[in-house]
């Protein structure tokens, strides 16, 4: 995330942007009558206006004022560096964060690595004065680095910010604990993006302890901050596994996000309708489904509002609940309401990538999930359409920047699906071969990072494999993929042994195809045997997705023409009761 900043309210930065807009005219005026005196004031007035634009927005006349400022600075700083490389550098990290915005990465993370190098400079000679503002810059360049797929190198760049920040904390807590905060939290998300979760959850953890510090000093000034780390905490967890732990966390920023924006509706709206949406996303892990549905239909409410007032600066993020949006409606059963959700995602994403590339990404995540939802109204053929031109756009993106290569790779598992529901298999094995190749060669690279989605892509394929009657074929790439589960839920077994228990479900299929019954039941019964325990205690797994264990359970036992194990099946049944799946008065073969 960058910088942060309260949310002014739209109606002030208004009233602040006209107020700048005279002052850029005064500016000019006076530029035109003494322009050695007042280009430092015009080029502060267009950076001022610039910060406005943006905040409204509008991102196009941001850019075109902060480029007009860069330009008059960097005259100046040639004339007199001494005095001007400092402005320059400052405007240039605001162009940086402009252009950022309107998808431009390449000249963004160009005209912040001028700005760490300028600042590196001054803060060799005058690191008192330049070394907070290298800081600074050092944290947007990390941003740029990771919206360009350079993980290593955003690491690198935050690494080195955290490191300043935290000695300049420790020298004056007051002045720099807040800006140390950002950068763990900016940190975390870069060890997450290269798969390193628990150090993640440390970094946001660190953050989430100096932003509770700084309410309790300053009360409400940070408790917006506080929401964000949270919010960030949650996610964090998340990945690890850890889904009331998740849940717990986004609970926290929802409240204090409510409580703001009941006071400041102009200000935090945007805020809480967001992490209504990762509170949705948590309550669904945790199979509280109705729940989730309420937590996103508040926030489509909330965003819907706010594009209606501002088109520009709020459309994309109704797109992004609507999507959220469609996916709950599914998880409860009403297919029409989300496909009538995600198509209205795809009619704004679409309108708002013809005129701006950088919504291009966004438009195939739209058309991804279109595509799920018709092939579960039984479109199929609608859904190849809309996954096709997902899977185009995703290529034509991988071509230009090898950072959209994961995105390719989970359109084309998604194709072999659609290929795959209308018995065209051969197609569909074509497709998800080319997304295990894409997953293979990232994982060789970032192995903590690509590994999951690696052995998910395994399973795919397999499953295609099966379909085609090559059982040998398919079973070899299961247990490939069961290799690979089993290390992940090794190191991380929050968050990889319900993979790991779907996987080995796979594997009793594969053995069972072969005759090979004996291992199919070692198989499900070892699957069971992990999630039973997770089932008990109300952990990671959702109960119908227990429930699916059991049947599978059931009939392997059933195919080998055997008894099941009576304590097994009684723990077994304790928790589908509990979870309300089925009756204590039905009988074993109620739920087989």
């Amino acid at each position: 995330m960058a910088e942060e900043a309260g949310i002014p309210k739209a109606r002030a930065v208004e009233d602040a942007l006209t107020a700048v807009e005279k002052a850029v005219e005064t500016g000019r005026a006076l530029v035109a009558e003494n322009p050695e005196a007042f280009l430092p004031d015009l080029a502060t007035a267009l950076n001022n206006q610039s910060a406005m634009l943006s905040r409204l927005g509008r991102r196009d006349e941001a850019l075109t004022a902060v480029e007009e400022a860069v330009e008059i600075r960097r005259g100046l700083a040639a004339i007199r560096p001494e005095a001007f490389r400092p402005d320059l550098a400052s405007a240039l990290n605001n162009q940086s964060l402009m252009l950022g915005d309107l998808g431009r990465r390449e000249d963004a993370l160009a005209v912040t690595e001028e700005a760490v190098q300028i600042y590196r400079g001054l803060a060799a000679t005058r690191p008192r004065v330049f070394v907070p503002d290298l800081a600074t810059a050092l944290n947007n360049q990390s941003l740029m680095l990771r919206g360009f797929g350079r993980r290593e190198d955003a690491l690198a760049a935050i690494d080195e910010a955290v490191e300043i920040r935290r000695g300049l904390a420790e020298a004056h807590p007051d002045a720099f604990l807040p800006n140390l905060a950002i950068s763990l939290s900016n940190q975390s998300s870069c060890l997450s993006g290269l798969g390193r979760r628990e150090e993640a959850l440390r970094a946001i953890e660190q953050a989430v302890e100096i932003r509770r510090e700084l309410v309790a000093g300053h009360s409400e000034a940070f408790l917006p901050n506080l929401a964000t780390a949270l919010n960030s905490q949650s996610n964090r967890l998340s990945e690890l596994g850890r889904r009331e732990d998740a849940l717990t966390a986004i609970d926290e920023a929802v409240e204090i996000r409510r409580e703001l924006a009941s006071a400041r509706p102009d200000a935090f709206l945007p805020d809480l309708a967001a992490t209504l949406g990762n509170q949705s996303g948590c309550l669904s892990e945790l199979g509280r489904r109705d729940d989730a549905l309420a937590a996103i239909e508040e926030a489509v409410e909330i965003r819907r509002g706010l594009a209606s007032a501002r088109p520009d600066a709020f459309l994309p993020d109704l797109a992004t609940a609507l999507s959220n949006l469609s996916g709950s409606l599914s998880g409860v059963g009403r297919r029409d309401d989300a496909l009538a959700a995600i198509e209205e995602a795809v009619e704004i994403r679409r309108g708002l990538a013809a005129t701006r590339g950088a919504f291009l990404p966004d438009l195939a995540v739209s058309l991804n999930n279109l595509a799920g939802n018709l092939s579960d109204l039984g479109r199929r053929d609608d859904a190849l359409v809309a996954i096709e031109e997902a899977v185009e756009i995703r290529r034509a993106l991988a071509a230009i920047r090898g950072a959209f290569l994961p995105d390719l790779a989970t359109a084309l598992s998604n194709q072999s699906l659609m290929f795959g529901g209308l018995e065209r298999h051969e197609d569909g094995l074509a497709a998800i071969e080319e997304a295990v190749e894409i997953h293979r060669g990232l994982a060789e690279t970032h192995p903590d990072l690509f590994m999951p989605a690696l052995a998910g892509a395994l399973s795919s394929r397999a499953n295609t494999l099966s379909e085609l009657w090559r059982a040998e074929d398919a079973l070899t790439v299961t247990e490939e993929a069961v290799a690979i589960y089993r290390g992940l839920a090794a190191a991380h077994p929050d968050a990889f042994v319900p993979a790991l228990a779907s996987a080995l479900n796979s594997r009793s299929n594969r053995l069972s195809e072969l005759g090979r019954r004996e291992d199919s039941l070692a198989a499900i019964e070892e699957a069971l045997n992990l999630v039973l325990p997770l089932l008990e205690q109300g952990r990671n797994v959702p109960p119908d997705a227990g429930m699916h264990l059991v049947q599978a359970y059931l009939t392997r036992f059933q195919d080998a023409e055997g008894d099941p194990d009576p304590e097994l099946i009684e723990r077994i049944r304790a928790v589908l009761v509990a979870a309300g799946l089925v009756t204590e008065e039905e009988d074993d073969d109620g739920w087989a």
